[in-house]
Order: structure tokens, then C-alpha cells, then sequence
């Protein structure tokens, strides 16, 4: 099996991790066809890939927040304090294929008998001693090193969760400052907007008085400009939301205070064509159940060597003396070396059952590995796929607002001069139009942020395959 510090690449990977299940063979149902690049990205050359996805964005502001969140965030401080007791533990398995030596020490001090009449009383006798033992399991089959081997690949696994938590708050620190820009936009669009519905309802009111518009014409000016009133607050309550759930993440707390920008960024660059399918091999998530696979592994192989005699050296020196000098003199040890073998006869069949256990669950980590590896490409893929349609779907939705912009102020013009055939339903339509192609246009804009963001975390980074 190869070394559990390579990151392997997913052509043929899963072939390979499921040929080290213990006494097995790999089972048709964990084979999976690894493209050699992405369906959706096409097949022309591909173009300079960035250094680092964040930076695509060209925000300054977004920097810095990343910046503050990998130094406060609570789940990523909590996860490097588990990557320190990880590398405790291997430690701690390491230790169990050296020697272990006790040094214990002990004294004694006796009264004896009164001597009696013209004796000078009670008088007393010292002791001390020392022994120091040692021991040694004799790793004959390797069990001490397939344990080791495992807690390497936990610690590995770790690393992975700790790769993994970076890139995930680095998203979503992304992801909540470009939500928070758009609760911002929707919110000072729809104080643009009532203000176009109080101009209306002025016009009206001034016809109304003049006896030129119906009291119907008001009540719908009204109704409309009470509706966007409501949406206001509707919308200054998801922006203070919006801001709560940035401050968060960033580990502050939620007062509701950070400001925002009005301007959503621009997603100009494009996806490198031909992108490598090997890049998901970065993936966190998908390093760590590579990881788990190669810590199942060895523990099995551990397992099943637990079957096996165990030799294990031990050995002892012990002096006792009533002078303290005596104790390191050659000739007062006492010394013993025992090599001792120890073969389990009848545990009811615990360690078999045990080794039974270990081997499944390896089993169960090749297909762990397989889930894992099929949702990414899952990922991956919708990720692409939406770029080219998020991307037409601004285009047309631009082209939208563009005739709805000059549908609505055609329609104020037509009404505030009085031309025959003019009405207020078809002025009030029209601004309706206005203001929905506005706040779709927002939200695209948003959608095709978020899903660069996701294109990114499904690609466990930017879009160099070197990266790592």
C-alpha cells in the first residue's frame, strides 16, 4: 500500500485504496470512472489559473475579513486544538514500540527494643532501597508498527478537518459579506422605489384634487407606497440579520453594527477550460475519508495480529542497604532479565470477533471513500454547469430591466400628461415590472457570487492543481 503521506490522485485512486482491505479483494461496487477533465468546462485551452481564489474578487475588504476570521473564529480554534491532541496521540503511539524504564526508590526506619537499666534507650535501624525495571514488547509482526501507522493517518485525517475548517470559514466569511452587500442593495432599492411610488401619489393626489383621476386611482397609489413601506422594514431586518450572522462568523459579537459596501463585485474571471479533474483531490473532506481508509487499514492488520504470541522482554536491579552509598555499588544488585511469551488459548472468541470487527470496518471505509468521492464530482459538476447558465441568465435579465426602466418611465410621462389612454393600472404595472427586474438583477448578481464561492470550496481551493 502506498505511504499515507502521498496525496494520490482519483485516476484509478479508488482501485487502489480498496486493494488494501485486509484479506479481501477489491468489490466491483467501489469502482468508480474518474473523468480526466470536467465535463462542463469543455475542451479548449485553458487560461491562467489564479494564486488564490479570493483574490478574484478583487476586495480588499473581503481580505481582510477572511484575515480576521482564521484569528477569531471559534470552530477553526477549536479544531486546531484537536490537530494538537492528534499529534499528542501519535506520539503517545510511538512510545509504545520503545522500552519503558521505572526507577522506584523506598527507606525504612525501625525502632528496636529498650535496652534496658544502663541502657541509653530506644535505638533504631535504617533501610533504603532502589529498584528500577524496564520493559519491552518485542514488535515481532509488526502489530505496534500497524497501530503507529494508524495514528499517523488519524493525525493526517485531522490535518485534513483543519484544512478543511479554513476553507470552509474562508467561504463562508465570503459568502455572508456578498449576502450582507445584497440585503444592503434590496434594501436601498426598495427605498428607491417608494420613493417613485410617493412621486406617483403626489401626481394623483394633485389630479385627484383637480378632478382629473378617480378616488381608485389614489387607493391603488396608496396601496402600493403602504406595501413598499412594510418591505422597507422587512428589509432592514435581513440586512441587521444578515450583518449579525457576518459578525459571527468572524467571531465578534452580534451587535448588528459591521458596514457594508452597496456594490456587488463583478465575477469577470472565468474558469480555466479543461480543468483538471485531479485538482478535487485537495478536497478536505476527501483526504480525510482517504485518511480514515489507511487508519482502518492498519488497525485491521493490528487487529488480526493480535491473534499472534506476543514476546515481551522484561527486566529488573534492586539493592537495599542501610547506607545510602552502598546502594550504587555493583555488588549489592540484584539484577534479572525475563523474556516471556504470551499466547491467548480461549477468550470466548473476543479477539477473533474483534479482528472480524476491524475488517469490516475498513471494508465499509473503501465505500465511505467511494460516497465521498462521487459527491464531490457531483459538486464540482453543478458548479460549472451553473456558471454558463447563471451567467446567461444575467444577460437576459439585464435586457430586462433595461425595457422594464423604459416601460416605467414611458408609463409616468403618458400619465402625467394626460395622454388618451393612459391609466393608473397600466403605471402602476409598469413600475411593478421596474422593481422586480431591479431586485432579480440583485439576486443574480448574488447567485453567481455564491456559486463561484461554491466552485471553489467543491474544489477544495483555487484552480491551480499544484495547490495543496
Amino acid at each position: 500500500m502506498r505511504s499515507p503521506h502521498l496525496y494520490l490522485t482519483l485516476l484509478g485512486l479508488v482501485g487502489i485504496i480498496a486493494s488494501c482491505q485486509p484479506g479481501g479483494t477489491p468489490s466491483s461496487t467501489s469502482h468508480i470512472d474518474i473523468p480526466t477533465a470536467w465535463k462542463a468546462t469543455g475542451k479548449s485551452s485553458s487560461r491562467s489559473i489564479s494564486s488564490g481564489w479570493v483574490k478574484d474578487f478583487n476586495d480588499p475588504q473581503l481580505s481582510r475579513l477572511v484575515g480576521e476570521a482564521m484569528q477569531r473564529n471559534p470552530d477553526l480554534l477549536a479544531t486546531a486544538e484537536r490537530l494538537e491532541a492528534a499529534r499528542a496521540n501519535v506520539t503517545q503511539s510511538r512510545a509504545r514500540r520503545m522500552p519503558s524504564v521505572n526507577l522506584s526508590a523506598s527507606g525504612s526506619r525501625t525502632r528496636l527494643e529498650d535496652g534496658g537499666p544502663g541502657s541509653n534507650g530506644a535505638s533504631y535501624t535504617s533501610s533504603q532501597g532502589v529498584n528500577i525495571g524496564a520493559s519491552w514488547e518485542i514488535d515481532l509482526w509488526g502489530r505496534l508498527r500497524h497501530l503507529h501507522t494508524a495514528a499517523q493517518a488519524d493525525y493526517d485525517s485531522t490535518v485534513a478537518d483543519f484544512r478543511g475548517t479554513r476553507l470552509s470559514l474562508a467561504a463562508s466569511t465570503s459568502s455572508a459579506w456578498y449576502n450582507l452587500i445584497t440585503s444592503e442593495n434590496q434594501r436601498k432599492l426598495s427605498e428607491e422605489t417608494l420613493g417613485r411610488y410617493r412621486k406617483v401619489e403626489k401626481i394623483i393626489e394633485r389630479n385627484y384634487k383637480a378632478g382629473t383621476a378617480r378616488s381608485l386611482d389614489l387607493q391603488l397609489s396608496r396601496n402600493n407606497v403602504y406595501n413598499e413601506e412594510r418591505t422597507l422594514r422587512a428589509r432592514n431586518r435581513d440586512r441587521d440579520d444578515a450583518r449579525r450572522n457576518l459578525e459571527i462568523i468572524l467571531g465578534r459579537y452580534p451587535k448588528g453594527e459591521i458596514k457594508a459596501r452597496t456594490a456587488l463585485p463583478v465575477v469577470r474571471k472565468d474558469v480555466p477550460a479543461g480543468l483538471p479533474a485531479d485538482l478535487i483531490t485537495r478536497r478536505p473532506d476527501l483526504v480525510r475519508a482517504q485518511q480514515r481508509l489507511y487508519a482502518s487499514f492498519h488497525r485491521a492488520k493490528a487487529a488480526q495480529k493480535n491473534l499472534l504470541p506476543a514476546i515481551r522482554l522484561t527486566g529488573s536491579s534492586g539493592s537495599r542497604s542501610p547506607d545510602i552509598s552502598d546502594l550504587i555499588d555493583i555488588d549489592q544488585l540484584v539484577s534479572s532479565i525475563t523474556a516471556s511469551l504470551s499466547q491467548s488459548i480461549f477468550e470466548g472468541g473476543a479477539l477473533k470477533a474483534e479482528a472480524e470487527a476491524a475488517v469490516a470496518q475498513n471494508r465499509a471505509a473503501i465505500y465511505d471513500f467511494a460516497n465521498v468521492a462521487l459527491r464531490a464530482f457531483r459538486e464540482v459538476e453543478s458548479a460549472l454547469a451553473a456558471e454558463e447558465s447563471l451567467a446567461q441568465q444575467e444577460h437576459f435579465q439585464r435586457k430586462s430591466l433595461e425595457q422594464a426602466s423604459l416601460a416605467e418611465k414611458q408609463a409616468g410621462r403618458d400619465y402625467a400628461e394626460g395622454v388618451e389612454g393612459t391609466d393608473i393600472i397600466s403605471l402602476l404595472e409598469a413600475q411593478r415590472r421596474a422593481s422586480n427586474a431591479r431586485n432579480s438583477l440583485i439576486l443574480l448578481q448574488n447567485q453567481r457570487i455564491q456559486n463561484r464561492i461554491n466552485l471553489h470550496l467543491a474544489l477544495g481551493g483555487d484552480f491551480r492543481s499544484t495547490a495543496k
